[in-house]
């Protein structure tokens, strides 16, 4: 072992949880649609650009994954039925969720919509030991949000996040601390954190491919490969050492928003003319967290699917929107548009709770130029989606009429759009958790009062107007 890193101090117990729900968006539809459980379906874009946010465990069977392009998922399955994200429905049952794990304790860290760390360790396990305690936990989320969960634990964070991905579906699994290695070694080096497709494949040329073969590596060679801090970081983890504590709370780190567009774009004309609606998308959502930005990103991704990113920091944190969009500007005349694009993102980051006014001497608000700071090599993440399904309440029109919006008629009660017609006409299946598989029948919006409305809460209850939110595509 080398002299150059330290074994932390670890806890004895495994008492830190991960708690991670199964397929979340589509295991609440199929909550939510009685006449969906047991079937095949796909959350995400509908639209010839579409991509896949979550498929259910019917469709993954079938080699269906998250991030796939909807096409593609619909030629490996296409029996599964397609809707578009809910978010206010998704957030109602993460807050049941959450809220399993704290009753439990008050140190909860959620990482996303549907996962988050917990600290266990003021709990007594209790005769039935740390497995009753996630035996406890996932069946007590279970009954609170009505979704599958799976629950892994462990003295870490990063075993209990390895955990509970080998518990799924709808499992446990609780890693003792004597059993860590026998855990951890035979796991492939890609499972960790902090190993994306371009560390593996540098990793693989060193005949590094699984957790045991990352060990014995000494950190010099690490180090060499993959960079001091990656390297050092990857020395730690392949011995397990991860005392990171569970944050309470975590503060927010970037703002932004991405567009996929229906067609490639072609010149820098083209794009240049997208990236004030793609700002000002990624500037409400900085103006509902309170926050100003110091550094703005450009992401372009390519027809080819290649990505880069580059960035224009700010002397100082700004919130005003010409100032951002201006920046924006300069941070995409630094990307060199060689090929057609098919997304074009920006994201705040650097953010600040308080802006400092830049006013120049004549009175107009400067943009607080700066050098540029490039930054970004080809992105190694996948995620090409990030899904807003923005929808008014109201009569239903033939164009809003997306699979998967809750409506409501006057005769048949509650029911959710299947898919809009070529005649003119929408197939409606009226069902609710509540009444079981529903009937599917053919209206027409232009005589019939088809209303849009909210969707249901994991009791039943119809939930507020939804805010416009984009949960990262599950894992």
């Amino acid at each position: 072992m080398s002299s150059e890193v330290t074994a932390p101090r670890m806890r004895p117990d495994p008492s830190i949880a991960h708690l991670d729900a199964d397929a979340f968006f589509a295991s609440v539809e199929q909550a939510q649609r009685p006449s969906l459980r047991g079937r095949p379906v796909l959350v995400g874009g509908t639209g010839p650009r579409g991509v896949v946010a979550a498929a259910s465990y019917e469709a993954r069977a079938l080699g269906v994954r998250s991030a796939m392009s909807m096409a593609s998922a619909r030629r490996a399955c296409p029996q599964a039925t397609v809707v578009v994200p809910r978010f206010d429905a998704y957030s109602a049952f993460s807050a049941r969720i959450m809220a399993a794990l704290r009753e439990r304790t008050d140190a909860v860290e959620p990482l996303s919509i549907d996962e988050a760390f917990a600290d266990l360790g003021a709990v007594d396990p209790g005769a039935d030991g740390w497995p009753g305690v996630a035996r406890a936990l996932r069946e007590r989320a279970v009954e609170l949000a009505g979704v599958p969960v799976s629950v892994g634990m462990g003295r870490s964070k990063l075993v209990a996040k390895l955990a509970s991905a080998a518990a799924k579906p709808a499992g446990v699994v609780v890693v003792a601390p004597d059993d860590e290695d026998a855990f951890l070694l035979p796991m492939p080096v890609r499972s960790l954190w902090g190993v994306g497709p371009v560390s593996a494949e540098r990793l693989e040329k060193i005949g590094v491919r699984t957790v045991e073969d990352l060990r014995g590596q000494p950190l010099d060679t690490l180090t060499m490969v993959l960079g001091e801090a990656a390297g050092t970081n990857l020395f730690r983890v392949a011995r397990g050492w991860d005392d990171r504590p569970v944050a309470e709370t975590r503060e927010r780190k970037s703002a932004g928003a991405e567009h996929t567009f229906e067609r490639d774009l072609h010149g820098r004309a083209e794009v240049a003319a997208q990236l004030p609606a793609v700002t000002d998308q990624a500037f409400d959502r900085l103006e509902r967290h309170g926050g100003a930005a110091r550094t703005v990103t450009v992401k372009v991704r390519f027809a080819g699917f290649s990505t880069v990113t580059r960035a224009v920091s700010l002397p100082s944190p700004a919130a005003d929107r010409a100032a951002l969009l201006d920046a924006a500007g300069r941070a995409l005349d630094l990307v060199e548009l060689t090929e057609p694009v098919r997304l074009l993102g920006v994201a705040f980051s650097a953010l600040s709770e308080h802006a400092q006014l830049m006013l120049d001497l004549a009175g107009s608000v400067a943009t607080g130029a700066a050098a540029p700071v490039a930054s970004g090599a080809p992105d190694d993440d996948p995620d090409a989606l990030r899904p807003v399904a923005r929808r008014r309440r109201g009569r239903l029109r033939l164009e809003d009429a997306a699979p998967g919006l809750d409506v409501v008629h006057p005769r048949h009660g509650r029911g959710w759009v299947v898919k809009a017609r070529d005649d003119g006409r929408v197939a409606v299946r009226f069902e609710t958790a509540a009444t079981g598989p529903g009937v599917q029948r053919v209206l027409d919006p232009a005589t019939e009062e088809i209303e849009l409305v909210g969707a249901l809460g994991p009791d039943g209850e119809e939930l507020p107007e939804p805010d416009a939110q984009e949960p990262r595509p599950e894992e």
